[in-house]
C-alpha cells in the first residue's frame, strides 16, 4: 500500500502518517480481541490432558486434540506476528507496509480462530456426545464462521457500496 493509495476522503482531516497510525491501533486492538479469545481455547486445551478421561480417548480423539494445540500455537503466533513486524520495522519509515501487512496477517488469524473454534467444539462433542455429534458440531460451526466472517463483511461492504 503506498502513501497515496492510503488516503481516503473519509471526513476525517488527517495525514497519510496520521492515517496509518490510527489504522495500526485499530488492528492492535482487532488483535487484543483475537488474542484473548484464542488464549481462552488455548489454556483449556491445555488442560485436557489432565483429566481422567483424556486416558480413554480414542485415536480420532486424540489426534483432534492434538491438531488443535498446534493449531492454538499457529494462531498464537500469527496474532502475535504483527507484533514482531513492528518491531522489525519500527523507526524505518515503512507505515504503510507495516499496516497493509498487520491486515492481511489479520485476516489469516480470523480464518485461524475460526478453524480452531469449530476443531474444538468438534472434539467436545465428539467426547460428550459421539462422533456424528462432533462431526456436525465441527462442521456446521465452521460453516457459520465462514458465513459470518467471510460473507456478512462482504455484503455489508457491497449494501454500502450501492449508496
Amino acid at each position: 500500500m503506498s502513501d497515496r493509495e492510503a488516503v481516503i476522503n473519509d471526513g476525517r482531516n488527517e495525514s497519510v502518517n496520521q492515517q496509518m497510525d490510527r489504522n495500526w491501533g485499530e488492528l492492535l486492538q482487532e488483535l487484543r480481541v483475537l488474542q484473548t479469545g484464542v488464549q481462552i481455547l488455548a489454556g483449556f486445551l491445555l488442560t485436557i490432558p489432565f483429566q481422567q478421561r483424556f486416558e480413554t480417548l480414542d485415536e480420532y480423539q486424540v489426534g483432534l486434540y492434538l491438531s488443535n494445540v498446534i493449531l492454538a500455537a499457529l494462531v498464537t503466533a500469527l496474532i502475535l506476528l504483527p507484533v514482531s513486524v513492528h518491531r522489525r520495522l519500527f523507526r524505518k519509515q515503512l507505515k504503510a507496509t507495516l499496516v497493509a501487512s498487520a491486515d492481511r496477517i489479520a485476516k489469516v488469524a480470523l480464518a485461524g480462530v475460526a478453524l480452531l473454534s469449530a476443531a474444538t467444539a468438534s472434539l467436545v462433542f465428539d467426547v460428550t456426545a459421539g462422533r456424528e455429534a462432533g462431526l456436525l458440531a465441527g462442521g456446521g460451526l465452521l460453516t457459520m464462521m465462514i458465513l459470518l466472517l467471510v460473507f456478512v463483511p462482504i455484503w455489508l461492504h457491497k449494501r454500502a457500496s450501492r449508496r
